[in-house]
């Protein structure tokens, strides 16, 4: 079992300061969750930087609940009702997202706003190398999850009833302009070098053109959950960053796996692919392309540096929740201490394409 498997799998007691009244939710969902018939058992999942994660255990039917993180927030973090409209309205369309059952916006409640969802069964996989599997499976557990992100930008958006989602056009500029802010409006996370010439480069260097798809933001292996035993995707999990934007943006951060160090990450670097039965880059993109009706990426290397920047920026807000005493995961610290290890990776992308 992989180092990250062993962290963050599972579920333990709720953390200190991340409490639940189990009165309140449980009268809560009594009026508001169909079919709910306790007592309520709480316990809280090891995963899960941002917003915090439990499990809801009953006699009958387990669900699972996310919220907001107690404490002081940045704007616009912490979607919750977002997360819940986006889940719902594409669970509606076939795609394997879970069951939802409530949203709260009464804070009074448990302290913050939540959504209740179905607990799906099956694995989640914490390790892109996929440690317990054939050669064979993993070439099916990767052709799965490129299946799934394909199925996702090939969503009508209009049909989803999510026309109003995001804002069309213009999704990097608006996404650099974005995290470019985060960065710099949180001093308690400090400054990185790399960083500061990322947010000065990457706006005078956004490729030209543009498409409209729902973007699920952070798809990766460790949010989805695989069937107990089969390389199927069940349920893509972690909705928080989702929007309408540029698919290739979402596709491009989860080909990411394949420039990112293991360490710390699901990064497939310094692997052997092809012994493990793992696609090449080359062969995954062929593979998404021509699911989604495309001939290639250009300027694949310009949306890797964005992305990575993008995911240094998450990090390094996750380094402010540190320094402010709110993150959400006992690991968090550990996982902070990599921004100038993204920043720095982003920056060598950007340089493939002249910077």
């Amino acid at each position: 079992m992989s180092e990250r498997q062993q962290q963050f799998s599972g579920t333990g007691e709720v953390r200190t300061g991340q409490e639940i009244d189990p009165a309140r939710l449980e009268a809560w969902m009594t009026e508001n969750v169909e079919g709910y018939a306790g007592p309520l058992t709480i316990r809280q999942f090891n995963g899960g930087q941002s917003n915090p994660t439990y499990k809801l255990v009953t006699p009958k039917q387990n669900y699972v609940l996310r919220r907001k993180p107690p404490g002081v927030l940045l704007p616009s973090a912490h979607a919750v009702d977002r997360e819940y409209r986006v889940i719902t309205a594409l669970h509606a369309q076939g795609f394997p997202a879970p069951r939802t059952f409530g949203l709260c916006k009464d804070d009074a409640v448990i302290g913050t706003w939540f959504y209740i969802m179905d607990c799906v069964d099956g694995r989640v996989i914490w390790d892109a190398t996929f440690p317990d599997a054939t050669p064979d499976t993993r070439a099916a557990y990767f052709d799965a999850m490129n299946q799934t992100i394909a199925d996702l930008h090939m969503i009508d958006v209009d049909k989803a009833g999510l026309t109003d989602f995001g804002k069309p056009g213009n999704y990097f500029a608006r996404q650099i302009a974005r995290w470019s802010r985060q960065y710099i409006e949180d001093p308690d996370a400090g400054r990185v070098p790399s960083m500061d010439k990322l947010v000065e480069w990457l706006p005078n260097n956004i490729p030209v053109g543009d498409e409209i798809s729902v973007v699920h933001g952070d798809y990766r292996c460790d949010n989805m959950i695989f069937h107990p035993s089969e390389p199927k995707v069940l349920a893509v999990l972690d909705w928080e960053l989702s929007t309408i934007g540029h698919p290739l943006a979402d596709f491009s951060y989860h080909l990411m796996m394949y420039r990112m160090p293991p360490t710390g990450t699901t990064g497939l670097v310094g692997n052997d692919l092809k012994a493990l039965g793992i696609p090449s880059e080359d062969e995954y993109v062929a593979a998404y392309c021509r699911r989604t009706g495309r001939t290639g990426i250009p300027d694949l290397d310009f949306y890797v540096a964005y992305n990575m920047f993008r995911l240094a920026g998450i990090i390094h807000g996750i380094r402010g929740r540190v320094v402010r005493g709110t993150a959400a995961n006992a690991h968090a610290r550990k996982t902070a201490e990599g921004v100038e290890m993204l920043a720095d990776l982003a920056w060598a992308q950007a340089q493939k394409v002249g910077a």
